[in-house]
């Protein structure tokens, strides 16, 4: 039999017709959006600029110049590529005298494979750092394959989207089950997660109340756990290696009938209760299929001690932990009382409409997905264009970047309107978003230390950011002249441990939660041992062994060239006056200039400046 019928099939095409035409909404806050005509990245982004340096204006605050080229090459290198501009480059780009070098070089970064491995990296510490179940990094590699070919492909966050909400499969083979498989396609975690990730939204928090400082009631938020009851985490038997797959469990599922037939137990005293007295015995259920676990019924229900059961008796019975696992339609809790299997919902999303009644688990989803990315619906742009600049120019207009809404602020709304207005009309163009927001003179301006004013007006400088696990190893194995780093076991810390791989091991050190705030990111201990006494780098810092230092040592036998060298090859900047100054003295104090040149490389591979994008 067909799953999806023919009567069903125009019922869903009707209701998606639907949704293109009518707001997703609740009230007027959502209202439904215009379609938007496309524009250009370089009108769109003086418009920008236009606006944020207006309220700058207005506020009395003079903006910070352009960041130099050397500062705007490493800055752009790292956000659109994870790694350092080659020595090469920096030295090229400074030389170069053509008026759109920027946009130029913007556009070579967009177009190389970097780009997608960087993102991708970046996606895969969204998700994973906030998993359920720690197996799911079982399809780290598969996820970051799979984005990789997404984003350099530069398929649409919508069709990104729609894949990770609508995936099945083996773990191992496809890599968009990542979300799914991280929280155990448990209905409530990926509620939560849908919400905060595609939406920005934390409606979590109406889990078991109504959210405290928010609009979305409790039943918000179960509605929208109603679309993922039957999606399933399973093993693969007799997998080598094991794996796991995401499955659909569609109505009648064995375990559901079962819990309703003890919460419900009318039909068996129809069919079992003989004598008609109300009770249900052993001898009354021999040769049936209650014979098998009747005992343990008896066990676990009968509380008078008479070995027969009543219908009281069978409803008082408290259900298995984590049964909503296992049903095909969601319960949402009573309160009251938690031995209940509680009230049946219909999935409805909290900013959308009703989904129609009769879909199957792909279906369910499928309808979520077009909810979400619906152009009537503005926080599915919002919240990426939010996250989006927020980690190019280290602070977003809504902070934390995932939890916006309708009664949050937004610093310069009608900033983050124009760019989520472009962005949708885009076809929801990551790249072309990338674009946008790398050819604005407020990402391109310096850094600078901020005033009390800007402290409420942003984005007059660009802000420090620290640069993420991923990209800290790169620039390390750029340094060195390497492809990877060995694994260092000396580390002396569990997370270090948990992956084989250098890369994988050096992440669980240095990695964070790209959702955090950069004001609350913070190193510790583990990770400055690691860069002062890792066996790994010290190895690599010999100027007498076959090295990247040891050639450097030949090739510039000068030492103000060296040190150059040394600065371009780190910091992607030569040195300045002052500091020059310095390095030749100490050179010039060093009993041997071996080792002045690895001190020094030492010092500025641990220097604030070579983990943090200026």
């Amino acid at each position: 039999m067909m799953s999806f019928s023919i009567k069903r099939t125009a019922q869903l095409v009707s209701f998606l017709l639907l949704t293109l035409s009518v707001p997703l909404c609740h009230s007027s806050t959502f209202a439904a959006t215009k379609k938007q005509e496309r524009v250009s990245e370089s009108e769109l982004a003086a418009k920008v600029d236009a606006l944020i340096e207006g309220e700058l204006k207005k506020s009395g605050i003079t903006p910070a110049p352009l960041a130099n080229d050397e500062d705007f090459l490493r800055r752009v290198t790292f956000d659109l590529a994870g790694r350092m501009p080659t020595t090469s480059e920096v030295l090229l780009f400074g030389l170069d005298s053509t008026s759109d070098k920027r946009r130029a070089v913007i556009e070579e970064l967009l177009k190389s494979d970097d780009y997608g491995v960087n993102w991708a990296r970046y996606w895969r510490d969204v998700i994973y750092l906030r998993a359920t179940d720690m197996r799911a990094r079982l399809n780290e590699a598969q996820f970051v394959d799979w984005m990789t070919t997404q984003l350099n492909e530069n398929k649409s966050w919508q069709e990104i989207t729609t894949d990770l909400l609508t995936a099945s499969g083996d773990v191992r083979e496809n890599g968009s089950t990542a979300l799914i498989f991280a929280h155990e396609g448990d209905p409530a975690e990926l509620a939560a997660e849908t919400s905060r990730i595609f939406l920005g939204i934390q409606i979590q928090c109406a889990n078991c109340h109504d959210h405290p400082t928010d609009k979305w009631k409790r039943k918000d938020f179960h509605e929208l756990a109603a679309f993922f009851p039957r999606v399933r985490v399973r093993p693969v038997r007799d997998s080598t290696p094991r794996t796991f797959e995401v499955v659909s469990m569609n109505q009648g599922n064995q375990f559901a009938r079962r819990v309703q037939m003890l919460k419900n137990p009318e039909f068996l005293f129809r069919s079992y209760d003989r004598n008609r007295d109300g009770k249900l015995t052993q001898q009354e259920v021999q040769r049936t299929r209650m014979a098998r676990g009747f005992e343990q019924l008896i066990s676990r229900a009968d509380t008078d001690g008479d070995k027969a059961l009543t219908a009281e008796e069978l409803k008082s019975l408290p259900l298995p932990e984590n049964t909503q696992r296992f049903m095909s339609e969601y319960y949402m809790p009573d309160l009251n009382d938690p031995t209940s299997m509680g009230q049946v919902i219909q999935p409805v999303l909290f900013v959308g409409t009703k989904a129609p009644e009769g879909l199957d688990d792909l279906e369910r989803r499928e309808v979520l997905s077009k909810f979400l990315t619906s152009q009537a619906n503005p926080w599915f742009s919002r919240a990426i264009v939010n996250r989006m600049w927020s980690e190019m120019l280290g602070e977003g207009f809504y902070m934390p970047i995932d939890d916006i809404g309708p009664e949050r602020s937004a610093v310069y709304p009608e900033v983050l309107d124009a760019l989520a207005q472009g962005f949708t009309a885009s076809g929801y163009d990551l790249k072309w978003l990338c674009r946008t927001i790398t050819n604005t003179r407020a990402y391109q301006r310096k850094m600078q230390k901020r005033s009390e004013g800007q402290m409420q007006t942003p984005f007059a400088a660009q802000l420090p950011t620290r640069l993420r696990g991923d990209q800290i190893f790169t620039a390390i194995t750029q340094v060195f002249g390497v492809d990877d780093l060995q694994a260092d076991p000396s580390a002396g810390n569990r997370r270090y441990q948990r992956s084989r791989s250098a890369r994988g091991q050096f992440s669980s050190l240095f990695t964070f939660d790209p959702s955090t705030s950069q004001d609350e990111i913070t190193g510790d201990v583990p990770q400055a041992l690691f860069m002062m006494n890792s066996e790994a780098l010290n190895g690599m810092l010999g100027a007498n062994r076959s090295t990247k230092l040891a050639q450097i040592a030949r090739d510039y036998p000068e030492n103000k060239a060296a040190i150059q060298k040394l600065y371009l090859l780190t910091l992607s900047r030569e040195p300045s006056a002052k500091e020059l100054e310095i390095c030749e003295d100490y050179f010039q104090q060093a009993e041997q200039r071996e080792t002045a040149l690895e001190d020094l490389m030492w010092s500025l591979l641990n220097s604030s400046e070579f983990i943090t994008k200026r």
